[in-house]
């Protein structure tokens, strides 16, 4: 049986002539399936371009969104810390203020007033560490003892607490406030003052008192030295070479604590040095301002603290 077929006739028009074209019936059949494959996979492709389009444009919406988000969080960081900064001056100035007129007034005891709620174990240590600074400092308390209040101006310095003395003979290579960060660039607060001689220089404590940190490191400071003056006032040295006094020594003003070096975050060899009033950083150049320190260097003898 002969299969079915379409017959489809082509007339020339130049010619006049005709022709007979035979197309079997699955040929047609055939053709035609491929037209609709073939635009159902050309709708297919038009919809995922058109999906990546959107997708695309979406995308790059967002990426834009990030970046302005950035942005502001850029900002908002910058303004945060201008801010503190600010606010680290402002607590500076208010404690150097409040010290200078006589607006502070110290607390019953250096370790504050004790809690109620306390454990008993944490009383009874309590009090042990109070006897103890009452113990060692007897004269200071028994001539401030009308209420604990700030002593004038000049009977403070009396005591021996006041730091008046240089830590080390050098150059101010850095002062108190607002100044640009040597690694950073930007605008940051120095709560002390950078003073640079020679590497192995003797660091002397500027004031009696009692060594409350020394060993180790601290970030920022690298290996530092605390003295605690009492009535809440302390001194910081910073970024030294070695230590020459031990947690507790008592030291007198002019004995040597330290050697300068450049430990820790230091650009150079230099002594950081802080003076704070119940942890609050105040300007040092106002206790060095009127003293020569190599007039001080040379009233001292180099010996260590303990010695």
């Amino acid at each position: 049986m002969k299969g079915k077929s379409y017959t489809f006739f082509i007339a020339s028009s130049a010619s006049g002539g005709m022709r007979r074209l035979r197309v079997p019936f699955y040929v047609l059949h055939l053709l035609t399936i491929l037209v609709v494959v073939g635009g159902v996979t050309v709708v297919a492709a038009l919809g995922s371009y058109s999906r990546m389009l959107w997708k695309a444009t979406n995308y790059n919406s967002l990426r834009r969104d990030q970046d302005a988000l950035k942005q502001q969080y850029v900002q908002l960081q910058t303004e945060v810390k201008d801010t503190n900064q600010r606010l680290s001056s402002l607590q500076s100035l208010a404690g150097e203020v409040a010290t200078a007129y006589g607006i502070t007034r110290f607390r019953k005891t250096p370790f504050g007033i004790s809690d109620a709620s306390t454990e008993p174990d944490k009383q009874f240590e309590q009090s042990v560490d109070e006897f103890s600074y009452l113990e060692n400092n007897v004269s200071l308390v028994g001539m401030s003892g009308n209420g604990m209040r700030l002593l004038p101006a000049a009977q403070f310095t009396s005591l021996g607490i006041v730091p008046t003395l240089w830590p080390v003979v050098g150059e101010i290579t850095g002062h108190f406030g607002e100044r640009l960060d040597p690694f950073s660039g930007e605008g940051a607060f120095h709560s002390g003052m950078d003073i640079a001689s020679h590497y192995g220089d003797m660091v002397r404590a500027t004031a009696d008192g009692v060594v409350v940190e020394a060993g180790g490191e601290r970030s920022g400071y690298g290996r530092l030295i605390i003295i605690d003056h009492g009535f809440g006032v302390t001194t910081w040295y910073g970024h030294l070479a070695a230590f020459k006094a031990q947690i507790g020594t008592h030291v007198k003003a002019g004995d040597v604590i330290g050697l300068e070096g450049q430990s820790g975050r230091s650009t150079g060899p230099h002594v950081h040095y802080e003076v704070r009033i119940y942890n609050t950083p105040v300007n040092p150049w106002r206790y060095l301002r009127n003293i020569d320190p190599n007039a001080v260097a040379s009233t001292n003898t180099p010996r260590a603290a303990g010695d």
